[in-house]
């Protein structure tokens, strides 16, 4: 430290480890405005800009934002009262985290499916996002109508179960968009149904789909659900690929029947 303890921004910049491009800028939002030189105009740093520099990088670690920083930087003292603030703060770093774990999670499975699928039309893929964003949203209605013994069952899902699930959505968009428009009792139609069918009922099991038989739930707000994530196919091929699941499962109910 020189003698008359004043620093130049370079050197400034080297003692806190702060760039010296965000210094500028904190001097420009009036943040960390140090003095000026008379006769050059280059910025003077004292020993109370690094106090100050020290509170900016302590809240910033907290989590507040600039704007938020620039309240509590003058403060001469913090009672218990500060608490409620830092509670406050908590529960919405909290809240980020939680989006951030999401966003991580889902991350994960769209590279998984791209490095099996090698390819994915952007419908498929967005719709599969839109998909994983509005998971939350999903739980949040399957508690409204008292399903969630059964969300909680979900969430206990390994992730090869949840990615073999994922790997059978694509696998059925990429037949609906090859057999669209024929009949939906063909053959191949019903075999694409079929597999689907299975692969949903065996990631769910026996005793998931037995208490989602019993849930007393409205058609309505089945289309509620069903309308929180957007579907990657047009309506007309909704329409149709509804069509064939209604006459696959009208053909085993026939057959059981027997």
């Amino acid at each position: 430290m020189k003698e008359n303890n004043s620093f130049s921004i370079g050197e400034f910049s080297k003692k806190t480890g702060i760039s010296v491009r965000t210094l500028h800028y904190y001097d420009e939002i009036g943040l960390l405005r140090p003095v000026k030189h008379p006769t050059s105009g280059h910025r003077i740093y004292n020993c109370e800009d690094l106090f100050t520099l020290q509170k900016i990088v302590s809240l910033k670690f907290l989590g507040y934002s600039l704007e938020q920083i620039s309240h509590y930087l003058h403060e001469p003292s913090f009672s218990i009262d500060f608490n409620e603030m830092l509670a406050s703060h908590l529960q919405g770093l909290q809240k980020e985290k939680e989006q951030l774990d999401q966003s991580m999670k889902a991350i994960k499975r769209v590279m998984r499916l791209l490095e099996k699928e090698e390819e994915l039309e952007s419908s498929v893929l967005f719709s599969l996002i839109q998909t994983f964003h509005t998971e939350e949203r999903q739980t949040d209605w399957m508690e409204q109508h008292n399903l969630t013994h059964i969300t909680e069952k979900l969430d206990q899902k390994s992730e090869e179960d949840i990615f073999s699930l994922d790997q059978s959505f694509v696998q059925l968009t990429k037949e609906v968009k090859q057999l669209y428009g024929n009949p939906i009792e063909d053959p191949r139609v019903q075999e694409m149904v079929k597999l689907y069918v299975e692969a949903s009922f065996s990631f769910l099991g026996e005793e998931l789909i037995q208490k989602l038989a019993e849930a007393d739930v409205e058609e309505t707000d089945i289309q509620e659900l069903e309308n929180i994530a957007p579907s990657p196919f047009t309506e007309e091929e909704q329409q149709w690929l509804n069509q064939a699941m209604e006459y696959y499962i009208k053909q085993v109910e026939m057959e059981s029947n027997e």
